[in-house]
């Protein structure tokens, strides 16, 4: 390579370097130390509850409380994005329906289609308790019955899927029953896999089973609605980029939790209609819009742009839960989840996001023992302690002896 070229390198690849945020501090490498002689209490106190990308859901309802709308309130936490429209179905994984087959409760106007012919079937006037499909190869069975046995109705080619005129399914679950808008599809990731059953539904529909789920529905409108936008745009950014070739993001908290029909609130109704079709993009697609209930005061950079590390004058106005937080281990605790540092003898934090008290997050630090070190991060403690946050830092108290035994 020339040296006009190695300089030109350096110069494309520096402009390429992310622009931090003015709020935003660089990472802080400080050590600090605790000694641990002896049994001792270690007290944790903290700040936040989940990672603090993007919008804090305690945040939008202090910001709330103070007067923004809903639009302030997701560009305060969304900043770089850009307004646009989101609409179309979206595919929800069941993940309590654990069978192998799809079982609804028998009601007017139920239908079975075929997603390989895309044709359509609308259920006898059968008098049948519930209606299943099954697989059968790589078609699908349609099921009914009346009592403890199962009867074939009709066999459909490929995979299929149950819906109803009133829009409404009631599934039959091992854990009990629930109400979906909406198809129920039985459908595997390839040919020969297990079936599973997966939700397929409107936008705007799932958002009723998703927003009450999240945020308490009788919250400040405007938080609600920014915690719909939140979550539309999440889902549409997840449904570009699928779980999986047969749905789009799961029901529980690795992706957002869903109840289906069953949480649907009137509040959080009026919240998503207010805000109905509106979601934020990014260069021209939508934002990976990630949120979390605290983010103490100050949010975490994410993995892209938008999700900022910036103070946050709104999470603490009415979050007395988490804005600060306090919990108690002790040195046995850490000992057994880390046998090999033998007794617990310091806690070691070596560096931080330099953002807040304490100098932010933790981003590594170590338990050390009479016979080895454990370096870990925040997130790692949050996790094995079930901390609200890896935001925190420590205070040790020797351990009181007991009277002697007589």
């Amino acid at each position: 390579m020339t040296r006009s070229r190695i300089l030109l390198a350096l110069v494309l690849s520096a402009l390429l370097l992310p622009v931090l945020p003015a709020d935003a501090a660089a990472p802080r490498k400080k050590v600090e130390t605790w000694a641990t002689p002896g049994s001792t209490a270690i007290t944790v106190t903290g700040h936040g509850f989940g990672h603090g990308h993007g919008l804090s859901q305690y945040g939008a309802q202090g910001a709330a409380l103070q007067g923004l709308t809903w639009q302030q309130i997701d560009e305060f936490y969304y900043p770089g994005t850009t307004w646009g429209a989101i609409t179309g179905k979206i595919r929800v994984l069941i993940t309590a329906d654990t069978g192998r087959d799809v079982q609804v409760v028998t009601q007017r106007g139920i239908k079975v289609t075929s997603l390989e012919r895309h044709r359509t079937w609308r259920v006898p006037p059968i008098a049948a308790r519930k209606w299943r499909l099954v697989a059968q190869g790589p078609d699908t069975l349609v099921q009914y019955t009346k009592g403890p046995r199962w009867r074939t109705w009709k066999k459909v080619p490929g995979e299929a899927e149950f819906s109803s005129v009133t829009g409404l399914l009631t599934l039959v679950a091992p854990g009990g029953r629930h109400d979906y808008r909406g198809t129920l599809q039985s459908v595997a990731p390839r040919a020969g896999a297990k079936r599973q059953t997966v939700n397929r539904l409107s936008m705007e529909a799932y958002l009723r089973g998703v927003v009450p789920q999240e945020v308490p529905a009788v919250w400040e409108p405007a938080a609600v609605s920014a915690q719909s936008v939140a979550a539309r745009t999440y889902a549409a950014f997840e449904r570009s980029h699928p779980s999986a070739p047969h749905y789009d993001l799961c029901d529980t908290s690795l992706c957002q939790v869903y109840g289906g029909a069953d949480v649907e609130h009137p509040a959080a109704d009026a919240a998503i209609k207010a805000t109905a079709k509106q979601g934020l993009h990014y260069d021209g697609r939508p934002a990976f819009t990630q949120f979390s209930a605290s983010n103490g005061g100050f949010s975490s950079a994410g993995s892209v742009p938008y999700l900022v590390a910036q103070a946050d004058p709104y999470d603490g106005v009415a979050n007395p839960k988490y804005s600060t937080w306090t919990a108690t281990i002790d040195d046995t605790q850490v000992e057994k989840h880390w046998p090999a540092i033998g007794d617990l003898t310091s806690i070691e934090v070596t560096t931080r996001d330099g953002n807040g008290d304490w100098g932010g997050r933790v981003t590594d630090m170590a338990f050390i023992g009479t016979t080895g070190t454990a370096r870990v991060d925040g997130a790692t403690v949050r996790s094995t302690f079930g901390l609200y946050s890896d935001w925190f830092t420590f205070a040790v108290t020797p351990r009181q002896k007991g009277p002697a035994r007589q």
